[in-house]
């Protein structure tokens, strides 16, 4: 095999893993896995080739994966989707807030009612001891 066959197939078998990394890309875009970015960088980690590879012998994917990112920056169901959630749970948590805001409250009430009833009862023993004169009382008779 020669120097140019060699390249050549060492080229196809790039483009392959390339073509296999931007399809994966894509096809998590499209289902509800977290994706990854789609970016060079990540396309060619994939792909297990450098950018400088990709840049420079394969144009044609490069352009596939810029076809790419404007497709998927331009999907607002997708957005929109994600939107109607983050409100959908935001109103949840909201509701949630709320609810405890309307406990703290009615135990700080109770709390502060606790309190005045000790501090009047306090009051009370207090004029008691001072009403009271102790007397002594002897245990033999």
């Amino acid at each position: 095999m020669d120097e140019k066959s060699a390249a050549d197939s060492a080229s196809r078998s790039s483009a392959q893993r390339l073509c296999d990394a931007l399809a994966a890309m894509l096809q998590q875009q499209v289902s509800g896995d977290p994706p990854q970015a789609l970016t060079a960088t990540t396309l060619c980690e994939l792909a297990g080739i450098s950018r400088n590879a990709l840049y420079r012998f394969h144009p044609n994917i490069l352009q596939a994966l810029r076809e790419a990112q404007q497709r998927h920056r331009h999907r607002p169901d997708a957005a929109k989707g994600v939107v109607r959630q983050l409100r959908r749970e935001n109103d949840a948590l909201r509701e949630q807030l709320a609810k405890l805001a309307a406990l703290i409250d009615h135990y700080f009430a109770a709390w502060q009612e606790s309190q005045l009833l000790v501090q009047r009862r306090e009051r009370e023993l207090a004029e008691l001891r001072r009403n009271v004169k102790p007397q002594v009382v002897p245990i033999r008779p």
